[in-house]
């Protein structure tokens, strides 16, 4: 928790400085179509992976597989596509990256390691009904 509170800060301003700094380069009108090209390629990207990782699991399912390595896909791919959807540059890098297979495949090692530590220490909260 304690390292949220700088990316809340942080991430919004270079998002508005790199938006302030690529208007003033290149113009107010590219700027917002580069913007909503990649929120429409983002939701394009995120339609398409989201179906085949659906898929996927669907087939390991069948198979009497466990989809791990799905599930961890579609968490990268709604993560990318959210990041996709927010306006500014950024974001966009990484929605990108959570997006693409192949660099998803150099994330998701991280993503794994981290979620153990998680879990290790007792840092998630599962509330039960």
């Amino acid at each position: 928790m304690k390292y949220l509170l700088p990316f809340l800060i942080i991430i919004p301003a270079t998002e508005i400085t790199l938006l302030i700094y690529v208007g003033k380069t290149i113009g107010l009108f590219p700027t917002l179509l580069i913007m909503l090209f990649t929120a429409g390629t983002g939701a394009y990207l995120a339609k398409k992976q989201g179906l085949a990782i659906l898929q996927k699991a669907k087939q390991q399912l069948a198979y009497g597989q466990v989809p791990g390595d799905s599930i961890m896909d579609g968490v990268c791919v709604l993560i990318g596509a959210t990041l996709l959807l927010a306006p500014g540059f950024l974001t966009d890098i990484i929605g990108l990256f959570l997006l693409l297979p192949v660099t998803r495949r150099l994330i998701k090692p991280f993503l794994v390691r981290w979620l153990q530590h998680m879990f290790m220490n007792n840092r998630f909260t599962i509330i039960r009904r």
